[in-house]
């Protein structure tokens, strides 16, 4: 009886350490997938908007910056802030060229740069994160209010409280696998 006892226990803590390891991680996006963070060309003024739309993020996941920090730096701020270009009052302001702001909040964050001019440029971001479970938050007033002069399409993930079909895989496994394989490795050796 003892050996199964410490088994189990074995078992439990692989699977607890297991769910450590796989919770923590996510995917690191290069914004834009450009060369830097920066106004876009004429040719791609909605290179930004493009690029959030084409990703499913999952909360863990990070979004990096990159840009030269005497030039540019980037500033999360709030849906309005977002709609005015507004960086006077910041909700988080990064500026070493080198910047990685972590999603670890449900909902729609906005980001734009602080450099002059460079925010009506089309120098924006906003990204829509899912709950854990994988669907979206409804959008607020102010999220509706923010994106009308960025896309006529509206908010994207935003259209039902159910995740899109094909969205991001991690949500999903980490939602299934994540905390179901702790509960199952659990249960497992208690029964042992």
């Amino acid at each position: 009886m003892r050996g199964r006892s410490a088994l189990a226990s074995l078992v439990a803590a692989a699977a607890v350490l297991l769910f450590l390891i796989d919770g923590g991680a996510g995917a690191m996006y290069k914004v834009g997938d450009l060369d830097a963070w920066g106004t876009p060309p004429t040719s791609k003024p909605d290179v930004y908007s493009r690029w959030a739309k084409s990703i499913r993020f999952a909360l863990g996941d990070s979004i990096w910056f990159l840009y030269p920090p005497s030039q540019d730096s980037v500033v999360q701020v709030t849906p309005l802030a977002f709609a005015a270009c507004e960086v006077s009052d910041p909700v988080l302001k990064l500026n070493d060229g080198n910047s990685v702001f972590n999603l670890t909040t449900p909902g729609r964050l906005y980001y734009i740069s602080a450099a002059p001019g460079h925010c009506q440029k089309g120098q924006r971001l906003a990204v829509d994160v899912p709950m854990a479970n994988g669907t979206y938050l409804p959008p607020s007033a102010n999220d509706l209010a923010a994106l009308a002069p960025v896309s006529a399409e509206g908010p994207a993930g935003f259209q039902s409280a159910l995740a899109p079909a094909g969205a991001h895989p991690s949500a999903a496994f980490r939602a299934a696998a994540g905390a179901g394989s702790v509960v199952a490795a659990l249960s497992f050796a208690i029964f042992l």
